[in-house]
């Protein structure tokens, strides 16, 4: 691979369709004849429809058709596979029956000749309930109820309890995280068309084969016939992994009409319809010996999920494996609530239970008097304890010295509220932040044109990643192109199968494949030459040499156009395949650290975060402005995580309060850090995958939220173990 495109920072090839606004997404395909469809949904959390009526709804203008729970076709429910490719969070079909699980479920669906004519009649659409009172909250579940233990997420090993019982420093703390919001910029949205039994939908989507197979087997129809398509995804966060009632919906509308049918969900409504990380109740007991070492944890946490699905945040799965310990209990449970099924949000289970594991870290080396860093590199590791095998590639200690270099930590005065500039106090903290490594099977196909481009494809998307960009880094890394003479299209379920675009997985599972489709191409390109026709016939192929997008042998050298113009042939193409198959000798994860500095004013009872430096170890870098943006963006929902995002409930009626880009905090512009220095190690992981490239998406936001609250201690003295931190858990007495 050629080094001077690996690891340059290059801008995103699609950036020129998306600054423009020619890119489209889901909810800009306007097939003739479409008809919008709006969704009519529940005004209570748990309970019954006993009427729906719909007679002042359908003679308003330009109704079509009303679809609700006894007007609404057979379906079928979806198995739920992720080995299938089918896998959903909420297995309740829309419009199942008439019963009502959370506030804000679908419980009509108006399609009309227009968007404001379809949500108009939504409004008059009249449901009645018989309601129940609902479990609001995570805390309400517990008192009403034992936990549900997700027995296949247990890992257990040494003895825990004894080696806690006897240690020299012991602490056990309770952390809370709240139900967060995904909220990207891009809404929910299906555009559906049938012809010909036929089904084409553009979907807002992460992963258009799993979005493909879902429909396929609602509908019962065979997956050949159905085409997925996500070019432009505006973000999602892990919302838009799989397929929600949303999209059935409309693409059971669209059947039923024999017309297109648009549906967008409102911003309320992805409070409600659309999955949100779960709220977290998580247990940590740590314990060490004299000096310093680990002896003991455990992690006990606690999630709300649905009445519909179970979902089970895995909030131990860094705590069995970042410290090194060899008596260590992760257990995970559930409780139900009526809010609609959680799903994956950045980092899933991580981002909760490393806020959990690294304040507890930070309040156990404050107990034994020791530098929250030395006490980290104390127990460090280079080995998955809960595997009991070497981690792959593990470079968290260049990490740490980095990052703390960079920062400055040297200079940090343990002393509490010790670090004053003007009339802020300072605090410094940090966090380890850990990441699973991970990589699913993908096809590819490249192609080199007569026309001198070469055309890159594969069925994953780009969900502003910068996928398209690092894919067509990777074909010039062979062929010598320039990445304008690289066309790559993406997120089309007809073409060869890729992964979902989360979990950090994407990158490191689809570029192999697309090296070695590129591979493929250029040796078939090297036949071509040499076959009876060819420029360079009765040649060796295995003698030739590809460079820069030329051919050279024998002294002589043509351009992969000419050599394709020779044979009248337009394309030397390559296909590859490639495994999820890692081996079992080693554990594969990424690693990094945050440092962060905040500063509170207590006279006007200000809280900022001031600078952030962290360094990240996720093997090869392909692009160093997209990663760093990727960590950059993870790092400002980490400072969300921690200041400001909570979904709030009535706790009467269990609906939510704060559904509003308005009232539903996120940082903006003003809330930035004036510094963020993100430091990529770049050490490729060649035993993770050939081109030792690993995803780098979700370690981010891990530990971000748990570097801010140490920080808020050693500013304040307050330390806070529920998110997010607020002004009034630091102004308390």
């Amino acid at each position: 691979m050629s080094t001077d495109i690996i690891g340059a920072a290059k801008p995103r090839i699609d950036g020129t369709a998306k600054l423009s606004g020619s890119a489209p997404y889901a909810a800009d395909h306007y097939p003739a004849n479409l008809a919008y469809a709006y969704g009519v949904f529940s005004t209570i959390a748990a309970g019954e429809i006993t009427s729906i009526d719909v007679s002042r709804a359908k003679k308003m203008p330009g109704v079509i058709e009303i679809f609700h729970h006894d007007n609404f076709p057979n379906l079928h429910r979806t198995p739920s596979s992720f080995v299938q490719q089918n896998k959903v969070d909420e297995t309740r079909l829309p419009f199942e029956d008439n019963h009502v699980y959370y506030g804000g479920q679908f419980v009509a669906l108006v399609v009309a000749d227009t968007f404001e004519n379809a949500r108009d009649a939504a409004y008059h659409v009249d449901v009645a309930y018989r309601a129940k009172k609902p479990v609001t909250s995570l805390a309400q579940a517990l008192a009403q109820g034992e936990p549900k233990p997700a027995d296949n997420k247990k890992h257990e090993r040494g003895d825990p309890d004894t080696a806690y019982s006897g240690a020299a420093h012991k602490i056990e703390a309770t952390y809370t995280t709240p139900i967060e919001t995904h909220n990207p910029m891009e809404m929910h949205a299906t555009t559906a068309h049938w012809h010909d039994g036929h089904l084409t939908f553009y979907e807002a989507s992460q992963g258009v084969v799993f979005a493909k197979h879902t429909m396929a087997a609602i509908f019962g129809i065979n997956p050949a016939r159905i085409d997925a398509r996500a070019p432009y995804i505006g973000s999602g966060f892990g919302s838009k992994l799989w397929i929600w009632p949303h999209a059935v919906a409309c693409a059971a509308a669209a059947r039923e009409l024999d017309r297109p049918v648009q549906l967008v969900v409102p911003r309320q409504q992805m409070f409600t319809t659309t999955g949100h990380r779960a709220a977290t109740q998580q247990k940590i007991r740590l314990a060490t010996d004299d000096d310093g070492k680990l002896v003991s944890i455990s992690h006990d946490s606690i999630n709300t999920t649905s009445f519909v699905n179970r979902y089970v945040e895995s909030c131990g799965s860094c705590t069995k494996s970042l410290y090194g310990c060899d008596n260590v209990r992760i257990t995970e449970s559930t409780v139900q609530v009526n809010h609609g099924t959680p799903t994956s949000m950045r980092a899933p289970g991580a981002a909760q239970g490393l806020f959990a594991l690294e304040s507890a870290i930070d309040e156990m080396a404050e107990q034994i008097g020791m530098d929250p860093l030395e006490f980290r590199r104390r127990n460090y590791t280079d080995r998955d304890g809960s595997k009991d095998l070497p981690f792959s590639s593990v470079h968290l200690l260049e990490a740490y010295d980095k990052a703390a270099d960079k920062f400055r930590w040297s200079k940090r005065n343990p002393k509490i509220g010790s670090m004053m500039r003007g009339p802020e106090i300072l605090g410094w903290g940090m966090a380890a932040c850990n990441w699973e490594a991970m990589k699913r099977d993908c096809d590819a196909r490249v192609s080199l044109r007569a026309d001198g481009t070469a055309f890159a494809s594969c069925a994953t998307q780009d969900i502003g990643t910068g996928t398209y960009t690092i894919v067509a880094q990777t074909v010039a890394s062979l062929t010598g192109l320039p990445l304008e003479r690289i066309e790559v299209e993406l997120g089309n379920s007809s073409y060869p199968k890729g992964p979902l675009s989360g979990g950090s997985w994407a990158t490191a599972t689809a570029l192999p494949a697309i090296h070695n489709a590129t591979a493929k191409a250029i040796d078939a390109l090297k036949q071509h030459a040499v076959e009876e026709d060819g420029v360079l016939a009765g040649r060796d192929a295995g003698q030739l040499e590809f460079v820069n997008g030329k051919l050279h042998g024998n002294g002589r050298s043509f351009s992969f156009a000419d050599v394709l113009k020779a044979r009248k042939i337009g394309e030397a193409f390559g296909e590859a395949h490639t495994n999820a198959a890692s081996g079992d000798e080693y554990s594969f994860r990424s690693f990094g650290a945050h440092f962060v500095e905040i500063g509170w004013d207590p006279g006007i009872s200000r809280l900022r975060v001031h600078r952030v430096v962290s360094a990240i170890d996720v093997g090869q870098i392909v692009n160093a402005k997209t990663a760093a943006n990727q960590v950059e963006g993870a790092i400002d929902m980490g400072i969300g995580m921690a200041l400001f995002e909570q979904t709030e409930y009535d706790h009467r009626t269990g609906m939510p309060i704060n559904n509003n880009y308005a009232e539903y905090l996120v940082p903006t512009h003003l809330d930035q850090p004036e510094s963020v220095d993100v430091i990529l190690l770049d050490h490729p992981d060649t035993k993770f995958n050939e081109l030792g490239v690993r995803g780098i998406g979700e370690i981010g936001i891990t530990g971000m939220a748990a570097a801010v609250a140490n920080a808020v201690y050693h500013a304040t003295g307050k330390r806070v173990r529920d998110l997010p931190i607020r002004i009034e858990d630091l102004i308390q007495t």
